[in-house]
């Protein structure tokens, strides 16, 4: 069975990648070894952020008397809400499968191995072997939970992110070892449903690879909220005890032990690359074990390519996505064809929720820049006051010389919407003033950028700034 693509992994890279080249008129077969739609789809973006609305539902239930609503106390069916929960997931990827089915895409559901520059052998769960022959072959593989030593997924007492997102029933107490995004948004859920949670994190701050100020932030309202948050702590293992799981923990050298129901092990995720047959073939990795590819996301390997997580980071969906988007044009020869971008925004659904794009402050010196900031808080948005969700703020970071639009930084209600003006602001070049100059829509939340913009000259009007003589904008 001979094709003009090949494509390992049918998640968000593998899936937009395949679909895009049969648009471009090339013959597709796409190979998956689990489940159409991938991780996000399956057991990752998507279900998260279902139960993460559930999550902030209850929330604002439980709270909606500040606004004269009595509800009395509401009550949770575990089981219907992961119901629903697989009922979204099961819309999503039964689309997948038709778009695929659509475009005439021959899908294979087994384990992929690269024989050769032009040949995949297909396993089915049936022991079964085929060779297929193509082209070009595109790996979009994607990425593995990482385990540490003394927490072992098990399903039971030590839950990767896919336990948590399908449990039978809420634990009334959860240890999650990782500050980072995946651990935060999924912790906060089980809080906002009531399960006391307690944060364990091995660097200095919650979110580390986050821009400075959003880290400290949220790690303020972690402990308005009354989440414990253990700091340069490294979890060393766990026992069984009489009431719970004992979890040993190391902090500034001391154990400490903690008791919880379960274990939350988010500490990151690993890349799929090898162990497929790509090493035998020349293909070269990165020290971190990413596939080491061009801006076409071609390998030093003639016709075959790598796209999504095992590719590079950041590991994030939409830039797999892209990444597969630009493969697809390269192979069916379009010039120019090239993964670019002037920035990839990041998105946290945290409460409150968390996006940033760009640079920040330091990191614009560090490249030259001249860095100015404007800053504009939700508690000042009538819109956010209207919605009670009146935490957070809206940074804007700026070139002083030029004031080109350098990095756009948020946290507090629907940032994750938000983000986006700020990524095509960027990606286009604008400068603060033209984010400053364009009408929003009043009363909106998007009206907080525009005014963190007008921040940047002191020229905010709905927060006092002290004048300055001569402000002007650019």
């Amino acid at each position: 069975m001979s094709y003009d693509v090949i494509v390992l992994g049918a998640g968000p890279a593998g899936y937009v990648c395949a679909i895009r080249c049969a648009q471009l008129g090339l013959k597709v077969a796409c190979i998956e070894k689990q489940h159409v739609g991938g991780v996000c789809l399956n057991v990752g973006c998507i279900p998260s952020k279902a139960l993460i609305s559930a999550g902030k539902t209850f929330k604002k239930i439980r709270e909606a008397d500040v606004m004269g609503i009595a509800v009395g106390a509401p009550t949770l069916d575990v089981a219907k809400l992961v119901s629903w929960k697989e009922g979204i997931v099961g819309k999503l990827t039964g689309g997948v499968a038709g778009l695929l089915k659509n475009h005439k895409i021959d899908t294979f559901d087994g384990t992929a191995r690269v024989t050769a520059r032009d040949k995949v052998t297909v396993t089915g769960k049936d022991g079964k072997a085929q060779t297929l022959t193509a082209k070009n072959v595109v790996v979009a593989v994607g990425s593995t939970p990482i385990e540490i030593p003394g927490f072992a997924f098990d399903g039971k007492h030590v839950w990767s992110s896919t336990e948590a997102l399908a449990p039978k029933s809420l634990p009334k107490r959860m240890l999650v070892i990782g500050g980072g995004y995946i651990g935060l948004e999924l912790g906060l859920v089980y809080h906002n449903l009531g399960t006391a949670i307690r944060v364990v994190e091995f660097m200095d701050r919650v979110l580390p690879g986050m821009e400075a100020d959003l880290s400290k932030e949220m790690g303020r309202f972690l402990k308005k909220k009354g989440v414990p948050v253990h700091l340069g702590a490294k979890a060393k293992g766990y026992r069984v005890g009489p009431t719970g799981l004992q979890v040993e923990v190391e902090i500034a050298g001391k154990i400490e032990t903690f008791e919880c129901d379960v274990v939350l092990s988010t500490v990151g995720r690993r890349p799929n690359g090898k162990g497929l047959g790509l090493e035998e073939l020349g293909v070269q990795f990165d020290p971190k074990g990413f596939v080491a590819v061009d801006a076409q996301r071609r390998t030093n390997v003639p016709g075959i390519w790598a796209i999504g997580d095992c590719a590079g980071q950041p590991m994030l969906a939409h830039k797999g996505s892209h990444e597969g988007l630009v493969a697809a044009a390269a192979i069916a020869g379009e010039k120019g064809a090239a993964f670019d971008p002037a920035c990839i925004p990041a998105v946290i659904f945290t409460d409150p929720e968390i996006a940033s794009v760009g640079l920040s402050a330091d990191e614009a010196k560090a490249k030259g820049f001249e860095p100015k900031e404007g800053r504009f808080p939700f508690g000042a948005s009538g819109r956010a006051l209207s919605i009670n969700e009146p935490d957070g703020w809206v940074k804007v970071v700026a070139d002083a010389k030029t004031d080109k639009l350098l990095g756009v930084h948020m946290i507090g209600p629907e940032v994750t919407e938000l983000i986006a003006e700020a990524a095509l602001a960027i990606e286009l070049g604008a400068t603060a003033q033209d984010l400053a100059g364009t009408i929003h829509a009043h009363p909106t939340l998007p009206e907080a950028m525009m005014e963190a913009a007008e921040s940047v000259h002191d020229l905010a009007v709905h927060v006092f700034q002290r004048p300055k003589p001569g402000a002007v904008r650019h």
